[in-house]
């Protein structure tokens, strides 16, 4: 599997681009900004973007996803719980004197155990809400995308709207710690990390 992370933003945001080496089919992960960057990393690893995939919708993963979307011309694919935090997309980014390109088009609405394609992978869909009602993790065998949920050494905050800290610890224990301690946990903030280091190490989990 291909994958490049790009920090972009004034929230140093991770977005990821993630690819398959056999057919180089690919898609893009909460790509929050700077979309001539994350564009630029596609081009140079000559992947063919399928979809663009969101976590959840917090300004930060979403700002400029409008402009990714008008680039590509492919599916905007998202929980149906966090559309509301789209909708409030001006809001959010005016509260911290921000700009967006909009606010994206969402085609298809995934929900817990889909499968979204590409090349020879499949990422399974889980509902990990807690930090948002419609947060949510992508996993392959050995790699989990988790958006705001996990962090390496701390949790995704839940004083948000629809955010819950007993939601959330209970998306963590049920979801991802099932996925196995060898799984590789690429995070929406931060560096990546393994779920086995997270269950021994993280104060909000042990």
């Amino acid at each position: 599997m291909i994958i490049a992370g790009l920090e972009v933003g004034v929230f140093a945001e991770n977005c990821y681009v993630v690819g398959c080496e056999t057919t180089l089919q690919g898609v893009v992960i909460d790509p929050g900004d700077e979309v001539a960057r994350i564009l630029k990393t596609i081009a140079e690893l000559k992947l063919k973007i399928k979809y663009i995939l969101l976590t959840h919708a917090h300004l930060d993963h979403v700002k400029e996803v409008s402009a990714m979307q008008k680039a590509l011309a492919i599916p905007v694919l998202m929980h149906r719980a966090d559309q509301f935090l789209l909708d409030n997309l001006p809001a959010q980014v005016a509260a911290f004197g921000l700009t967006t390109s909009g606010i994206p088009r969402v085609d298809k609405y995934i929900e817990e155990g889909d499968a979204i394609e590409f090349g020879r992978y499949h990422f399974e869909v889980l509902h990990t809400p807690g930090h948002s009602p419609g947060g949510v993790t992508f996993a392959e065998k050995g790699v989990a995308f988790v958006g705001d949920v996990l962090f390496a050494g701390s949790i995704g905050r839940t004083d948000l709207p629809g955010g819950d800290y007993e939601t959330l610890i209970r998306s963590i224990q049920s979801k991802l710690f099932p996925l196995g301690d060898d799984t590789q946990v690429y995070p929406g903030h931060g560096p990546q990390t393994t779920i086995g280091r997270e269950k021994q190490t993280n104060p909000f989990l042990i």
